[in-house]
């Protein structure tokens, strides 16, 4: 419970995610509709922070935004309270009896709409905070508990670095670099810094699914739901085309997209990727990452 010995502030970096490999099964109307997923998720090092503080018993929650590159959070009309951070508060604040009295901050880095993770990331930011805020030293199993009723992501992006997720992506099984798996991908060429193109435009995650109920999955494509995305975004295969041409070791779309993740084994590499991006077009913006990472919780 809140003390006044608890921290006053506590801040999380939370990072994005993306799928190294992404298997999508069939509907299950027992998960609300989801899909069966079998992925392997890889956090990688674009931050946004999450900042939790305490607030006077009775003055109910508030959330702040800022970052450049808000999509539809932006919108005066957006509902706060659908915000996967707000949504985080309310849960925990059930879960362990603490007042909902908290001011919320996040500073966007992450792109939003992007098959990034990044409302997923916010959420797990806040989960965190709070566990430090409100002293409750939860372990990590029973985060992931709550995590899972909130979003498909959410429990990975607690821990970050490499996990295996199944079930519709709840399903949690934390990988270390020695694991075989990680090592195969590993010399596969998902490995070294990263290039994230990003876009202005955003992918609704239920048009994605819908675009691949249709038209299925492209052989040999790591992720299934690639040819979904790149039918609804052009710009994303042309990306991942010139990622390929000019030496990236891997490159594909993030997650139900459009990001295109590309993995450069050097930086004369990510130099000339990044020039023919921007001189074709074939994105908006150029993030430079490192991969995996894990979330920075910060205690003032």
């Amino acid at each position: 419970m809140f003390s006044p010995t608890s921290p006053a502030v506590v801040s999380v970096d939370c990072p994005a995610k993306t799928n190294l490999t992404l298997h999508v099964g069939g509907r299950r109307e027992a998960w609300g509709g989801r899909h069966e997923l079998d992925t392997i998720y890889c956090a990688i090092g674009v931050f946004d922070t999450v900042t939790v503080r305490q607030k006077p018993a009775g003055s109910g929650f508030s959330l702040d935004i800022s970052g450049r590159f808000l999509g539809d959070l932006a919108s005066s009309s957006t509902d706060l309270r659908n915000n996967h951070a707000v949504r985080a508060l309310f849960a925990m604040a059930e879960e362990s009896g603490n007042s909902a009295d908290v001011a919320i901050t996040i500073e966007k880095n992450i792109p939003v709409g992007a098959g990034l993770g990044g409302g997923s990331s916010d959420c797990a930011g806040a989960m965190l905070a709070l566990n430090s805020l409100w002293e409750l030293n939860w372990p990590l199993e029973r985060l992931q508990q709550i995590a899972a009723h909130l979003g498909a992501d959410m429990p990975f992006c607690l821990t970050g670095g490499y996990a295996r997720g199944t079930g519709y992506g709840e399903k949690i099984e934390l990988l270390n670099s020695t694991n075989p798996e990680v090592q195969s991908l590993v010399a596969a060429g998902y490995t070294g810094d990263v290039l994230v193109g990003a876009y202005r435009a955003e992918l609704s995650t239920p048009e994605v699914y819908a675009s691949f109920d249709e038209l299925g999955a492209k052989a040999g494509d790591a992720n299934s739901l690639q040819l979904a995305a790149i039918s609804l975004h052009p710009r994303s295969g042309v990306a991942i085309d010139e990622a390929l041409q000019y030496g990236a070791t891997q490159a594909f779309v993030s997650g139900s997209g459009p990001s295109v993740v590309a993995f450069v084994p050097n930086a004369d590499t990510a130099a000339a990727i990044e020039r023919a991006w921007y001189e074709s077009n074939a994105v908006d913006r150029v993030i430079h990452a490192t991969a995996p990472v894990t979330p920075i919780v910060r205690a003032q």
